[in-house]
């Protein structure tokens, strides 16, 4: 069972979530709040394996939560997927940039909306395809993302291709094909890249993957 925790300002929003995300019994919500600050500690005190993240809310905002769960130790297993209605970009960067997992619109398919929990729940990073292009664009063309090529000092050089497609966009299964190697070795050098890295999780990868400089403006082309 997927243990979730639903943060967002308006009751009528949680209320279709709760029904949309249950809908298939491998989904339960433990507990909801109104604001990011309850909404931390709700998590704090249910520990679920996803959380629900609203972006605009009263007192805390939903990024500045997002960043209480990403960075407190006791929550390293927990994952946010941030669901909003907003298409600023900044609000985006900014919640991928605190460690959001995965980010989504309000107007999901409510099929689609219960297919990003379990990914996320099961330690993938998930993006709308318009959002990730979005992002990984803006990153691609803002200089100051390219800074830091010691990160690289530690990877092999297969390592560093893998991350390179990572911060392409690219899933396991295309990593696989561009490398000629199988889907389930892909998935053990992404892993492996997230240990070496002290990445949370993929969508993080993909950040270290600009700030390493693996990829120039106009490449992210899905």
């Amino acid at each position: 069972m997927i243990r979730i925790v639903l943060v967002d300002d308006q009751e009528l929003v949680r209320t279709g979530l709760r029904a949309l995300a249950e809908r298939d019994g491998d989904i339960t919500v433990v507990a909801e709040a109104a604001d990011g600050g309850a909404g931390v500690d709700a998590v704090r005190a249910h520990r679920p394996d996803v959380v629900l993240m609203d972006l605009r809310m009263p007192r805390t905002d939903g990024i500045a939560a997002t960043r209480q769960i990403v960075t407190d130790p006791a929550l390293e297993r927990v994952r946010v997927l941030v669901l909003t209605t907003f298409d600023d970009t900044e609000d985006i960067l900014g919640a991928v940039r605190a460690g959001a997992a995965g980010y989504l619109h309000k107007d999901v398919a409510p099929v689609d909306l219960r297919a990003a929990i379990r990914t996320v729940a099961d330690g993938d990073a998930l993006l709308s395809p318009a959002v990730t292009r979005m992002v990984l664009a803006t990153l691609a063309s803002d200089p100051g993302t390219r800074t830091r090529p010691e990160l690289l000092a530690s990877l092999t050089a297969r390592e560093t291709e893998v991350l390179r497609r990572v911060a392409l966009g690219e899933s396991n299964d295309e990593v696989g094909a561009s490398l000629h190697i199988s889907p389930a070795t892909a998935r053990t050098y992404v892993s492996r890249l997230l240990a070496k890295l002290g990445a949370r999780d993929r969508t993080r990868l993909v950040i270290l993957g600009y700030e390493a400089g693996l990829v120039r403006p106009g490449e992210f082309t899905n």
